[in-house]
């Protein structure tokens, strides 16, 4: 063999080797770190993320487990915050006597404060009872929040058993489902607030099949989107778009179950969420992924998770997108922050 073709044949087969052995996988694309950045209380967990003032808040809730259980305590609701995503600070602990407060979500108002939603739940025993969502307010430094306090709920629609799981403000008017459990089904309704405090019915969405846990967002033309649960039927999750004043809905059923969705709107218009991942022999992981509204969802990336996990807080900052959740991967149930590469992401989402 001549030392030309000698060359060629080497150069080629370490082309060759660099694609097959070389492959960048999903984590090495798109996660620049994952770091556990709480985990002082027995089970911490149902997280949320949010930029305020500059900072990053991230709430959850601290018990003894999953659910207070017979020997079990009420959970708290733990509110960090960190300058830097690496160094966090306790700022606030709500609690409630004999209440477990539990999956806390956060919401910078139109006039300047955090707010922090929490389901409220009586326990009797190990039954659940009574529930009524509540809500606490920071002030405009965000290092003091008010005593937690439940909502009012219009009175055509209010029950012993309404949840209102997210608040999502667009020009001045705050939005959110609450979700009302019953034996044989749920009712989803969207409901609107301009304080915060007191909700009015917009419509009742028309989903069987138990919708509870809602996620709703704005393209940058006003449209709203709905990323739904579902614990009945197929239990597959549903994804709606309306148009103001948000009471006719297009519905879409996906292929896949969902745990705790949230998702954010790109500056590319494209939606990336997250939610639990159901996998074979009963195990679970929390998971990146791109939503259509013609139902598609394609994941991108599983976080390092596994066990009791989900429940993501989703922040942009920056050239980065920041995803906040608990896993219990590790041993005891934990809070985890993964910084992910927004540029790459964009970039994927244009292909």
């Amino acid at each position: 063999m001549h030392n030309s073709q000698f060359l060629r044949l080497l150069v080629f087969l370490l082309v060759w080797s660099s694609t097959v052995f070389a492959q960048e996988t999903s984590a090495q694309k798109y996660l620049i770190s994952v770091e556990r950045i709480w985990d002082r209380a027995p089970h911490s967990a149902f997280t949320d993320l949010v930029e305020f003032n500059g900072k990053l808040y991230c709430t959850f809730r601290e018990g003894s487990g999953h659910v207070p259980g017979k020997e079990g305590t009420n959970g708290t609701i733990r509110i960090i915050a960190s300058d830097d995503g690496q160094n966090w600070r306790s700022v606030a602990l709500l609690t409630e006597e004999h209440v477990d407060l539990r999956d806390p979500k956060l919401s910078v108002t139109p006039d300047g404060r955090l707010m922090a939603l929490v389901g409220g739940s009586y326990y009797e025993g190990e039954k659940l009872g009574v529930r009524h969502t509540r809500v606490s307010f920071s002030d405009k430094t965000g290092t003091r929040f008010s005593v937690p306090k439940p909502i009012v709920v219009e009175a055509k629609i209010r029950t012993d058993a309404d949840w209102l799981w997210r608040v999502t403000w667009h020009r001045g008017t705050g939005y959110g489902v609450i979700y009302q459990s019953g034996e044989d089904e749920f009712k989803a309704h969207l409901v609107s607030t301009r304080d915060g405090l007191n909700y009015q019915l917009v419509t009742t969405f028309d989903i069987a099949g138990r919708p509870n846990e809602t996620t709703l967002r704005f393209n940058a033309d006003g449209e709203m989107i709905a990323w739904v649960r579902r614990e009945r039927g197929t239990q597959n999750g549903f994804i709606g778009t309306s148009r103001a004043p948000y009471k006719d809905w297009a519905w879409k059923e996906q292929n896949v179950r969902l745990g705790g969705p949230n998702f954010v709107v790109l500056s590319n218009g494209k939606w990336i969420g997250t939610t639990r991942g159901y996998l074979p022999d009963r195990k679970a992981n929390t998971y990146a992924a791109w939503l259509d509204q013609d139902g598609t969802l394609m994941p991108i990336v599983p976080f390092p998770s596994g066990g009791d996990t989900s429940y993501a807080g989703m922040i942009v900052r920056g050239d980065k997108l920041l995803v906040s959740y608990y896993a219990s991967h590790e041993g005891k149930s934990a809070i985890y922050l993964a910084t992910m590469n927004l540029q790459a992401l964009m970039k994927s989402g244009k292909e």
